[in-house]
């Protein structure tokens, strides 16, 4: 693993609406807590400004050993980037890699510079979806419904599968979008149906469901529970709850947030940009995740963010 405690770094969150992103609180405290010089900031680009962005923060520069005038001589090297909407696929020709799983989902959400300025692209949502409803709930659906059929509804996918769907019933609004999400589940073998929002309600009570619509699109949704043990993973999270958490909260089904998500994920991404295998913890990570989860306002370690709780509260 690479020494990065010497020399400050720069990281930022990108993306566009980007000024909510509880992003920077979360990064910020993980390096204070590893005694690292690092500053993590936002920044808004929007979609097709991506190429520019990296120009102007000499990235490129900064992979052939120089620092671009833009950039300042005198800024800290860069060392990572979170990636938000709608930029988790523009990102993909700038790469010089790609890990496995971000090459198989063509999404990805988080970008290393190693010591020689190569970038290098991961996908640490999956994680961020597995890694909550495993450590909360004993969830193995053979089925799932995903809505929504962007960048994050392919990790959704994969998450999915990864906790033992094989079935898929996809809800968007546009259907005609729907082509990545069918490539997918036909490479990971499973069974897919796509239809439009409206029709959900013929589906009649859900076992596992995964929002991946922007706020406030899903709230007058028909979404029911089958049982106390079916699960809402609403990647929204501001505000939360959500109109639909709140209402399937109250007829007795489990919730998820997407503040939940974008902790996991973001413990992911600092394993990453201080140089291990996503997979592998960190020294001291209970310490670490304690104060992340702290700078955003969650529960102690081992609760989520219930549906009848403001984030934050």
């Amino acid at each position: 693993m690479p020494d990065l405690s010497a020399a400050p770094r720069r990281l930022a969150v990108l993306g566009s609406p980007i000024a909510h992103s509880l992003s920077p609180a979360l990064h910020r405290a993980a390096y204070a807590e590893l005694g690292l010089d690092w500053q993590y900031d936002r920044a808004e680009v929007t979609s097709g400004e991506l190429g520019q962005f990296f120009d102007e923060q000499g990235l490129d520069e900064q992979r052939l050993g120089r620092r671009a005038p833009a950039a300042g001589h005198d800024a800290p090297a860069w060392r990572g980037l979170s990636l938000t909407m709608p930029l988790k696929r523009e990102v993909l020709p700038l790469l010089d890699t790609l890990s496995p799983l971000a090459e198989s989902l063509g999404v990805a959400n988080t970008v290393v510079v190693d010591d020689d300025g190569r970038l290098h692209g991961h996908n640490t949502d999956v994680d961020g979806i597995v890694r909550t409803v495993e450590a909360h709930h004993d969830a193995r659906p053979a089925s799932a419904t995903i809505l929504g059929g962007g960048a994050t509804a392919s990790s959704a996918m994969r998450a999915a599968w990864q906790l033992g769907a094989r079935s898929f019933s996809v809800h968007l609004r546009n259907p005609m979008r729907a082509g990545e999400l069918t490539s997918l589940a036909c490479e990971l073998g499973c069974d897919i149906s796509v239809a439009p929002l409206t029709e959900l309600a013929a589906l009649g009570p859900l076992d596992f469901v995964i929002s991946t619509l922007p706020g406030g699109v899903a709230d007058e949704l028909p979404l029911r529970p089958r049982s106390s043990s079916s699960v809402l993973f609403d990647v929204a999270y501001e505000p939360w709850p959500t109109q639909v958490a709140s209402r399937w909260a109250a007829d007795g089904g489990t919730t998820f947030s997407g503040l939940d998500m974008l902790f996991e994920q973001a413990v992911s991404q600092v394993r990453l940009f201080t140089g291990l295998p996503q997979e592998v913890r960190l020294d001291d990570e209970d310490r670490v995740r304690t104060a992340m989860r702290a700078a955003v306002g969650l529960p102690a370690v081992g609760s989520v963010v219930p549906a009848s709780s403001p984030v934050g509260a």
